[in-house]
């Protein structure tokens, strides 16, 4: 460590400056630690540079200035001026805690892991580096703050690194940190990311905008100034304390509602924005009725985030209003807390304590939003299934509905009943059966609209099913459906592991409870399985082959394995419930009362065809995944069948052959044209029916319509 007594004239400029920031808000012996952390700092990095050729010691303190100006503690101070010091010099941490304690080297070590993450598309970053940056926000929200205001600052000076490294730095800064900095409600932080971000990655779109812009704004100067004083005149009237201050669109903001929306840059343009910051609540409402006596507001423009916050904490009302020149002019209304929360989002007033209620709105719901992430990733064993469902929480468009107790749930925008039910509680979304939307009777699939008050109606013999996963939007239900899908094929594959492996020990004259425990433990162990589920799961998910299985065991415990019996075992009967191992070929698509045989594919469990599927001669090329499988007495569930169906070309054809098969019981699915002249059409019906008998009703149903002139299943 260095020695403590350098002159305080040597401190450089920005030292000074950084230090003047923090007397503002910090005791002077805080003040003096930060002093001491830079000469820590400046000694580590001795003789290291930037790409500029500036000492290295700029750009930690550069950080530092910059999370200075939120206001941050001096923990956080201390951690950005020597975030790079774990990694990038000789410093230990034990050296950092001896000098400056466990809160700051835990800080260190948590940007220290963060760097190591490297970005190289949405997909990828996607993984495992990105799952880190979460788990670490969720250990201290402080890490996230310096690692944004890290980006910043190199964001800032990006000009001096090669042209493939600052595309690549923009991409990731656009694909990943600006929306994080958006979720945690810090949209100062957010505008200059995406701002920086954007005019390193398309520098000629970015210089097109902002001069159009420029140009824009020097015509308009006049008029914004005409509408300020009458919104000043009108709040003063009212007796508002009050500011008014206009709202200029970003190059960024404007490119996205160009790309995203389709309109021309006159169209995004041909707005006036302000902002008015009042002192309380209540003169929110008031400067709302105000300003709406001043002009004309808009049909359906009204937007109350200040009752109804939005999921990272932002409050404010929202309004259009017809303007005195012919563009509307667009008004946000919020207290001067609210635009500090608006600005910085969790680092507004802050004051860290984990163990305290947080210092406002924002805070608390981002730590609300990491720890629900930290619950998830526990339960998701793939790193790219977690971004999958982070992604949707990163860029929200949220949907606020009401239960019917009057409490408030944000959801991600096209939220379906279904997804407010696993926001309520995951047991209720996997009991959901329909839904009440303002007490009208939907279904589980129903895209919800903000205000609506949503009833689950739960059953206790209801259960998700596969289908549900291409309904629902959000993370946390995908991922309640997916947990207990696999906890249901687990089941199914054990039991139907059994079956297999039974069957292929009967046909060596032997069972398996008559193996000795310790063969079965040795096998089991050399084939590095713990339990004998594994195993069983694995023969049932085509992983293992049974025939194989049985003769290792019959082998290990000493005995010649016997011939296989031909035709010496009953066929394995399925019942349909075994849906999570059991897959229906599309290729001849059978339905219970066909003769069956069941392929083992690796990894997919057993596809069933039918014995005069077109593709079994292929099939029966390989024996050993063959499985001579049979319906049960008793079968469960609905199968998908295809029917070739040949018509007079008349109108309203579709519809007497489609109310035909319904009157029949049966549920379609798709419906195609697969031929079609003048005199006659073919078409090719997708629906499910219970078995045979069912398949032949609704077969008889529709040929005896008139316009139908031959129906056969397909294929034949």
């Amino acid at each position: 460590m260095p020695d403590k007594t350098p002159a305080e004239a040597q401190l450089p400029a920005y030292v000074r400056a950084l230090e003047q920031q923090l007397s503002v808000y910090l005791p002077a012996d805080q003040v003096l630690r930060v002093r001491r952390a830079f000469f820590v700092g400046a000694a580590a990095h001795e003789g290291q540079t930037r790409r500029s050729g500036e000492p290295y010691i700029t750009h930690p303190v550069a950080v530092a200035s910059i999370l200075a100006d939120l206001g941050l503690d001096a923990e956080t101070i201390i951690a950005a001026i020597l975030h790079d010091t774990l990694e990038d010099t000789q410093l230990t941490r034990e050296q950092l805690e001896t000098e400056f304690g466990p809160a700051v080297v835990e800080l260190v070590d948590g940007v220290t892991k963060l760097d190591k993450v490297r970005f190289r598309s949405r997909q990828e970053a996607a993984a495992e580096s990105f799952r880190k940056m979460l788990l670490a926000m969720a250990r201290d929200l402080r890490v996230i703050l310096i690692k944004l205001a890290d980006r910043l600052h190199n964001m800032r000076t990006l000009g001096s690194m090669e042209p493939e490294s600052r595309r690549r730095i923009a991409r990731e800064t656009l694909d990943i940190y600006a929306p994080i900095a958006q979720r945690l409600g810090m949209n100062r932080f957010k505008s200059e990311l995406q701002d920086l971000g954007f005019r390193a990655l398309y520098p000629d779109r970015h210089r097109v905008i902002a001069e159009r812009i420029r140009a824009v704004l020097g015509n308009r100067r006049e008029a914004m100034a005409r509408i300020e004083t009458a919104l000043n005149a009108r709040l003063e009237a009212e007796h508002i304390p009050h500011r008014v201050v206009s709202r200029i669109k970003s190059p960024y903001s404007i490119y996205s509602k160009m790309a995203g929306e389709h309109k021309s840059f006159a169209q995004v343009m041909d707005v006036y924005g302000f902002r008015v910051v009042v002192d309380s609540v209540p003169h929110c409402y008031h400067a709302l009725g105000a300003v709406h006596g001043l002009y004309k507001p808009l049909d359906g423009r009204f937007k109350d985030f200040i009752a109804i916050p939005k999921a990272n904490g932002y409050q404010s009302l929202h309004t259009g209003l017809f303007g005195p020149f012919g563009a509307p002019i667009e008004i946000q209304i919020r207290t001067e807390e609210m635009d500090a929360v608006a600005e910085r989002g969790v680092a507004a007033h802050w004051a860290y304590k984990s163990e305290s209620t947080p210092a406002n709105s924002a805070q608390s719901r981002a730590r609300e939003w990491v720890s629900n992430l930290v619950d998830r990733q526990t339960q998701m064993p793939s790193s790219l299934e977690f971004i999958e469902n982070v992604k949707v929480d990163l860029f929200p468009d949220e949907v606020y509905l009401f239960t019917p107790k009057g409490a408030i749930l944000a959801l991600p925008r096209n939220a379906t009943a279904l997804d407010f039910a696993y926001f309520v509680h995951t047991d209720v979304g996997s009991h959901a059966v329909a839904a009440r939307a303002d007490k009208k009777l939907v279904p589980l699939r129903t895209r919800l609209t903000s205000g609506q008050t949503v009833e689950i109606v739960t059953a206790p013999s209801a259960a998700p099913s596969p289908q549900w996963l291409d309904w629902v939007v959000s993370g946390r239900a995908r991922t309640a459906i997916r947990q207990h899908l696999k906890r249901l094929q687990h089941e199914d594959a054990v039991d139907f592991g059994h079956r297999m492996l039974d069957r292929a020990m009967d046909a060596l004259d032997v069972s398996l409870e008559s193996i000795p425990h310790d063969v079965l433990d040795r096998y089991l162990a050399e084939q590095k399985y713990k339990r004998l589920e594994e195993l069983l799961a694995d023969i049932a998910l085509g992983n293992r082959v049974a025939d194989t299985v049985a003769q290792v065991l019959v082998a290990a415990q000493g005995e010649h394995p016997h011939a296989a019996r031909p035709h010496s075992s009953e066929k394995i009967l399925i019942s349909g419930a075994e849906r999570g191992v059991l897959s229906f070929g599309n290729c001849c698509h059978p339905v219970p009362g066909d003769e069956i045989m069941g392929y083992l594919s690796a990894g997919k469990g057993i596809v069933v065809h039918r014995v005069e599927c077109p593709n079994m001669p292929e099939l029966r090329k390989s024996p050993e995944r063959c499985i001579e499988i049979a319906w049960a007495k008793e079968v469960q569930g609905d199968y998908k069948i295809e029917l070739r169906i040949e018509v007079a070309n008349k109108p309203g054809v579709l519809a007497q052959v489609a109310a035909a098969i319904a009157d029949a019981g049966s549920n379609i699915e798709n419906v195609e044209y697969k031929e079609r002249d003048l005199m006659t059409a073919t078409m090719l019906f997708t629906i499910e029916v219970r078995n045979r008998k069912h398949l032949a009703d609704v077969m008889r149903g529709v040929r005896r319509l008139q316009v139908v002139t031959a129906v056969r299943r397909y294929p034949v």
